[in-house]
């Protein structure tokens, strides 16, 4: 059921059991103890924030990947990110250690040979193949057509498109009005496919649907039954198209937002004007896509020059 999946919750007794190990088998400081918790708290929140994980058991490299990418697009500087590394390591080498998981996905970071994880991406092919798995015209096709459009035509967060209502987006405009962290606000243009599919969604889609389950609310996305479309129903239906399309590699949805940022740099736009579609704060925060670009042209290079 779409939405349904409950929130990951770090226990509190968990964490005293965690604690406990640092003090005494690690012998850490009280400071320390204090940062590790913070750092298991911020990890808990990103997973809630971007859905689609059951338990802490269920982390791949994938999500820890997809983490480090939004440590960097949340401007933490590199000696934070090794600090969240180091905690969260930890924390699974303890639940490793009581045998409450199997494996650690945080021992495959390897911060000193790469200092700043770049962003996965999906190429235009790939975003082609995505969308020809929406190309349905079943009523939960049409909506995660619209879905995916919005997504990709405004690099939206996805707490900015479980949040997106009806008021905030403008037709007549073409533009949408996201709600970002700490209270800013911006405003990001969409193409006519995603005009196109919002407009099919919105009038055959998710009006009926609302009716037939008697539910009201302004939210733009909805699931099977006209409730809010939350993060973790987001991922499910992302998972979901991948699993119809040709593709055969996984999907985090903030990756999405990296596809945007890096479609656009790839075609020429301007690293302000990325900056503010994003929403970041600082231009070095968009600089990191300016990383993906130039490694993409180094593949290329290597892959296609006779003399490489």
């Amino acid at each position: 059921m779409f939405g349904r999946r409950e929130l990951i919750k770090i226990t509190p007794d968990l964490i005293k059991e965690f604690q406990q190990y640092l003090r005494v088998e690690r012998q850490y400081s009280p400071e320390t103890l204090k940062a590790y918790t913070e750092d298991l708290k911020l990890f808990e929140n990103f997973l809630n924030e971007n859905g689609g994980i059951s338990s802490l058991k269920a982390v791949k490299r994938l999500d820890v990947h997809v983490f480090m990418s939004y440590l960097y697009d949340q401007a933490y500087q590199s000696a934070s990110i090794a600090r969240i590394i180091s905690s969260l390591r930890s924390f699974y080498r303890f639940l490793q250690k009581n045998g409450q998981i199997d494996d650690n996905p945080f021992s495959y970071v390897q911060l000193k040979r790469h200092p700043r994880a770049l962003p996965r991406f999906f190429y235009e092919d790939e975003m082609k193949a995505l969308f020809e798995a929406v190309a349905g015209d079943k009523p939960m096709d049409l909506r995660d057509r619209a879905l995916l459009e919005t997504l990709y035509a405004t690099g939206m967060r996805v707490s900015e498109c479980t949040g997106l209502t009806l008021k905030d987006v403008d037709f007549g405009l073409k533009a949408m009005l996201l709600h970002g962290k700490g209270g800013k606000d911006r405003y990001v243009p969409f193409g006519k496919y995603c005009q196109k599919a919002l407009k099919s969604y919105l009038n055959q889609v998710r009006l009926p649907v609302m009716e037939k389950y008697h539910t009201e609310h302004d939210f733009v996305f909805i699931n099977h039954y006209g409730a809010p479309l939350t993060a973790a129903g987001v991922t499910y239906i992302l998972q979901k198209i991948v699993k119809r399309s040709s593709l055969t590699t996984s999907i985090h949805p903030h990756e999405l937002r990296h596809t945007f940022a890096t479609h656009l740099l790839n075609r020429g736009a301007d690293l302000r004007a990325v900056q503010e579609l994003l929403g970041h704060s600082s231009l070095s925060t968009t600089q990191i896509y300016t990383h993906v670009t130039k490694e993409h042209l180094r593949r290329d290079y290597q892959k296609y020059f006779p003399r490489s």
